[in-house]
C-alpha cells in the first residue's frame, strides 16, 4: 500500500492555469501522476495542458472522479480553495501555497472537523512515492523505491535526506512534507502512524526543526505504541537563536519551549535514533535496520 498516493489516485489541480500550477502539473504528469483536470474560477470550460478546466471543485469531482487535489492558489485565496475542496468531500488535499494567513488556516481547520478530507499543508512540498507518482513540488532524480518512509517539516532538507538514503543503498516507500506553518493539516504524528502500519515501510525518518510541538507529540505517541520498525530523526536548528524566526512561520523557539535540544531529548527518551547531521542520515538508517535484530 502506497501511503496517500497510488496508481489509482486521480488528481485535480486548483489553480492549474497559473504559472506554478502549469509548471508543476506538467512535471507531475511527466512523473506518472494521473492528473485529470483543474479548477480555476472564471476559466471553466477551457482546456489547459490538454486537461479540462472546471469552475468548481464539486463539479470537477463529479465529472472526473478525482479523489485528490493539489492546491496552487495565491495566499489570499488559498483558504477558500481548501474549504471548497473540503466541502466537496475531496479525500486528500495537498496545499503547496506558503504564507497563508494564520487566521485563514484556523478557518480551514474548523472546516476539516467531522469531514472526510485529509489535508497536507499548507506550505507543503507535497508527497512523493518513487515509481508511482508525486503530488507537489518535490525534486526528483535521487529517489528510488524502497522501504524508508520520510516525514519532513523542512522542504529544503527533504531532497538531501532522500539523496542520502538512496546513497546508503536504500530507497523510499513515501516522502511526505507536512509543511512548516504553525497551523496545518495532518502532522508528523499522524504520518508516522500511517507509515508504521504500512507493509512496504521498514523504517521511518523524521525531519524536524525548532518551533512547535510536533516532535514532542511524536515522542508522546511512541510512549503508547509498540513497533519493531526503527525510527530515525534529524532535528535541525541546534544553534538557532531563541525567539527568532528561521525561514518560515513555524520555525522559531521560545525560551524553554520548542528548541532543538528539548525535541532531541524527548525523541531519544522515546527510543528514536538521532542522526547527527543530514549527511549521516543514510548511515544512521542503515545502522538502525542492521540492529533491528
Amino acid at each position: 500500500m502506497a501511503v496517500f498516493l497510488n496508481r489509482e489516485t486521480r488528481v485535480l489541480c486548483q489553480g492549474m492555469t497559473g504559472w506554478a500550477g502549469t509548471h508543476h502539473v506538467a512535471r507531475m504528469m511527466e512523473y506518472g501522476t494521473q492528473v485529470v483536470g483543474g479548477v480555476t474560477p472564471g476559466k471553466g470550460g477551457r482546456s489547459h495542458l490538454n486537461l479540462p478546466v472546471h469552475e468548481r471543485v464539486a463539479e470537477a469531482r463529479r465529472e472526473t472522479g478525482a479523489n485528490a487535489s493539489i492546491v496552487f492558489v495565491p495566499p489570499a485565496n488559498a483558504a477558500a480553495a481548501m474549504i471548497e475542496a473540503i466541502e466537496a468531500e475531496m479525500p486528500l488535499v495537498v496545499t503547496v501555497t506558503e504564507r497563508v494567513p494564520v487566521l485563514d488556516m484556523v478557518r480551514v481547520k474548523a472546516a476539516l472537523k467531522g469531514g472526510r478530507t485529509t489535508l497536507v499543508g499548507a506550505n507543503s512540498q507535497g508527497i512523493l512515492v518513487p515509481g508511482v507518482g508525486k503530488l507537489g513540488v518535490m525534486a526528483t532524480g535521487s529517489e528510488r523505491p524502497g522501504g524508508v518512509g520520510i516525514v519532513s517539516r523542512s522542504a529544503s532538507l527533504t531532497s538531501e535526506v532522500v539523496a542520502q538514503v538512496t546513497a546508503a543503498g536504500l530507497g523510499q516507500s513515501a516522502t511526505i512534507g507536512v509543511g512548516g506553518d504553525p497551523v496545518h493539516g495532518i502532522g508528523m504524528r499522524e504520518c508516522l502512524a500511517l507509515l508504521l502500519e504500512d507493509a512496504e515501510t521498514e523504517c521511518v525518518v523524521l525531519i524536524g526543526e525548532i518551533g512547535g510541538t510536533q516532535e514532542e507529540e511524536v515522542a508522546d505517541y511512541l510512549a503508547d505504541v509498540r513497533t519493531s520498525k526503527p525510527i530515525v530523526a534529524l532535528i535541525v536548528g541546534r544553534e538557532a537563536p531563541i525567539e527568532r524566526r528561521m525561514g518560515h512561520a513555524g520555525a522559531f523557539a521560545l525560551s524553554g519551549k520548542g528548541d532543538a535540544a528539548g525535541k532531541i531529548r524527548a525523541l531519544e527518551a522515546a527510543g528514536v535514533r538521532i542522526a547527527p547531521s543530514a549527511h549521516l542520515v543514510g548511515e544512521t538508517v542503515r545502522q538502525a535496520l542492521a540492529g533491528r535484530g
